[in-house]
């Protein structure tokens, strides 16, 4: 029986082949940032509606989520829930190849629904916005998205495949000065330097990684460093992130780092702000079983797990599939699009459309959908 419920879901997914790179295009063509993804919503809950999924737009009270949902003819035996995320990167676009998530998730979805009806599966899609340090997955939790799912899951690219995510739990803030702006050689008694304050607390920062352990990350960028060398900078502002491998890990680290932004207000006299952009992003609960089925699934489609070790290490980056995954089953694992360049980088933007991804697209979607329907075919009776 799975066998040839299986070679169903593959066919599916190929019948719907062209709409999928289409919608991978389109997003990657058309990149927006979190909580500003009105067009990408758009465009992936537009073919799931199409697909004969209900739509409710606006999921939750947040302007770019969405739900769809495509209920069995017969009672409902399983809830699985694909993920889809298609917010883009400041000035690197689909860097992170959420454009490829969304078509998977989108494919996947579609497919699973081919076989729903006789086995008693509700298939959702849930469009999850400002993944990029933005949370949006906790805040849709938090109202109370994801709960009814018996299985959530999503396959994110890398430069290759990885079955298991690990990422860092993290926190993201946004820290600002604010000084006096003086003229810089007439009255440089009069200013208080805004960015020597940032430059002091890179400096305590810089030091304290000396006595932090390998399992914690610490780093920012600044956005905001003055207009003019002859005037004094009055406001600096720079967004910082501090990883760590558990959440009660994280708490116990962020207040040494708050103490070397403290450091540099305290050197130079500037009042310090420092304001959470999220919730803190959890470490990974995953569905060990679900996990074996998706590492079984992606070899069947030809995918390989035996890259240098080297290459390997997208899954410990931060996502706010964790704090799903601290509430209902889930996996998240990595799916390979090849060549050298990795997440992040402009070249990995490049490298999220084209052949290879076409085939990295077809095989996530078809793994997810799969695996989807081992859980459902395994765990439909104790539901």
């Amino acid at each position: 029986m799975s066998n040839a419920l299986k070679a169903k879901i593959a066919a599916a997914v190929g019948t719907v082949d062209r709409e999928l790179i289409a919608l991978s295009n389109q997003l990657h063509d058309d990149p927006e940032l979190g909580w500003q993804e009105h067009r990408s919503a758009a465009a992936v809950s537009g073919v799931l509606e199409a697909h004969g999924f209900e739509l409710d737009r606006r999921y939750l009270g947040l302007e770019t989520a969405f739900r769809a949902v495509r209920l069995p003819e017969s009672s409902v035996r399983f809830t699985v829930g694909f993920l889809a995320e298609y917010d883009a990167l400041p000035g690197l676009g689909h860097a992170c190849g959420h454009n490829l998530i969304s078509a998977m998730s989108v494919g996947g979805a579609i497919a699973l629904a081919a076989v729903a009806d006789e086995l008693g599966i509700a298939v959702e899609v849930i469009g999850t916005p400002a993944e990029e340090g933005g949370g949006g997955k906790i805040e849709l939790l938090e109202r109370g998205a994801f709960t009814n799912l018996n299985l959530a899951l999503m396959a994110h690219p890398a430069p290759v495949d990885v079955a298991e995510a690990e990422p860092f739990a993290v926190t993201h803030w946004h820290v600002q000065y604010d000084g006096q702006a003086a003229h810089a050689a007439a009255y440089p008694e009069r200013g208080t330097n805004a960015n020597d304050a940032f430059l002091v607390a890179q400096l305590a920062i810089a030091l304290l990684r000396q006595q932090l352990p390998s399992s914690v990350r610490v780093h920012g960028v600044q956005t905001c460093g003055g207009e003019a060398p002859n005037a004094i900078p009055e406001r600096t502002e720079g967004r910082w992130y501090v990883r760590a491998d558990t959440t009660a890990e994280l708490i116990a680290l962020e207040d040494r780092v708050l103490k070397c932004f403290e450091a540099g207000a305290l050197a130079t006299g500037a009042k310090l702000t420092v304001t959470p952009e999220s919730k803190r992003y959890a470490e990974m609960r995953t569905d060990a079983e679900a996990l074996d089925w998706y590492r079984r699934n992606a070899l069947a489609l030809g995918r390989s797990f035996d890259a240098n070790p080297a290459d390997v290490t997208m899954n410990r980056a931060s996502t706010d599939m964790g704090n799903v995954s601290q509430v209902v089953n889930a996996i998240h694992p990595y799916i390979g699009v090849g060549g050298t360049a990795s997440n992040h980088q402009a070249a990995f933007a490049d490298a999220c459309v084209g052949q290879a991804a076409e085939r990295t697209l077809r095989d996530g979607a078809t793994a997810l959908a799969w695996t989807a329907l081992d859980a459902a075919l395994s765990r439909t009776h104790t539901n």
